[in-house]
């Protein structure tokens, strides 16, 4: 079969969404398909660019009659642009605003000589902005306009069906993970002593566990529950915390370390492009989320044989099997968050076993592999109709 051309909307930032969407194009790539990130900026997974691989940067210009630049409009342009440049198959739009509608307005331009747009949920844009009526009607629009839709799990799909009222269901292909890179033999203590030298009363010790978060430091997150809760762990266990990400929230999240005098047993990573081995190190993960469609951070953590201990919210109990690979408390509940992180960091057999679990359900459900097959298999089939 003919490779395909791919175009992949998507946003550059450390999030979710824009990990899938880059490594998809990836994967992809390495298929001999053809693909073209059209986004504002460099993706972050985005660390190497193959020769079948293309990045078009959106340029948006400011005019005196604009309050704000009109970015989906200068998307769909662009889209129109190369998709008739490039004689695009496929645009896949990862959220519904901008880029979904953006590529329907771009279909609508091109008429008959249009891709097939494939547009995939990935929370907010059903779960928040999907209940607003400043975006609600668009979305909708865009939805059911898309050739095809996709979520990452059953519970974005059902939360996608009521609340845009969509007259077909969505298809549900899960978010993946890379499960050579994300690996517990990567495991690496002593780059994690190295962070906390300079500090001889607080050194990293043998004893000592060490627990992580992951996250774009937005309030939908509760970064500073996972500080709150950590300060009481660390009453019981002397632990130490390490946060990869960075967003709105990091400034008053250091504040805070510091005002309860935690400033040398909280490292703060920032945005790392790869960190695997750092997260293989860890004994738990962290994610009191108030929502998750998916929790791509708990799969990496799950991969790299670590544990996580996160709301039961959204769509983590697809990811999370509670009491085998993590445990999963009440949203809001910091003591029985704080109960559970204790009980397994006092029950050294059941975590052990649990990071066994971990690993293994990252293989059984959610290789990249068999997941990237499954695009494939919807791509082709559109274009088939």
């Amino acid at each position: 079969m003919r490779p395909l051309r791919i175009g992949i909307c998507c946003y550059p930032t450390f999030g979710g969404s824009g990990v899938i969407a880059t490594e998809m194009g990836l994967a992809l790539a390495t298929r001999g398909h053809r693909i073209h990130y059209i986004t504002t900026g460099v993706p972050r997974r985005l660390n190497h660019c193959p020769s079948n691989v293309t990045l078009h940067e959106v340029g948006v210009r400011n005019y005196p009659m604009f309050n704000q630049a009109p970015y989906s409009l200068a998307l769909a342009s662009k889209l129109v642009s190369i998709a008739q440049w490039k004689n695009l198959d496929i645009i896949h739009g990862h959220y519904a605003i901008p880029y979904a509608a953006s590529a329907i307005m771009a279909g609508e331009i091109l008429g008959d000589k249009a891709p097939k747009i494939v547009s995939t949920l990935h929370g907010t844009d059903v779960s928040i902005l999907g209940t607003d009526e400043n975006y609600r009607p668009v979305i909708r629009w865009a939805v059911e306009k898309s050739d095809a839709v996709t979520t990452p799990s059953l519970w974005l799909r059902d939360e996608a069906l009521n609340r845009l009222d969509m007259t077909e269901s969505a298809e549900v292909i899960p978010n993946f993970v890379d499960v050579n890179h994300y690996s517990p033999q990567r495991r690496d203590r002593a780059s994690i002593e190295a962070l906390f030298v300079g500090h001889e009363d607080e050194a990293l010790q043998p004893h000592h566990p060490i627990l992580i978060h992951v996250s774009n430091f937005r309030p939908v997150k509760r970064v500073e529950t996972v500080i709150d809760v950590f300060a009481k762990i660390d009453e019981e266990h002397s632990a130490r915390l390490l946060l990869v990400g960075d967003g709105p929230q990091r400034s008053q999240i250091e504040a805070k370390v510091r005002r309860l005098g935690l400033e040398h047993r909280v490292r703060f990573l920032g945005k790392l492009r790869d960190f695997a081995h750092i997260l293989s190190a860890a004994d738990l993960f962290i994610l009191p989320s108030e929502s998750e469609s998916f929790g791509l951070a708990a799969l990496e953590a799950q991969a790299c044989g670590v544990p996580v201990i996160a709301s039961d919210v959204g769509g983590l109990p697809e990811v999370i099997l509670h009491r085998a690979t993590g445990l999963l408390t009440p949203l809001g509940d910091d003591q029985a968050m704080i109960a559970a992180i204790n009980s397994l960091l006092n029950d050294t057999p059941r975590r052990e076993e649990m990071k066994r679990r971990a690993r293994e359900r990252a293989l059984e459900l959610f290789q990249l592999e068999p997941i990237i097959d499954r695009y494939e298999r919807l791509y082709r089939r559109l274009l088939a109709e």
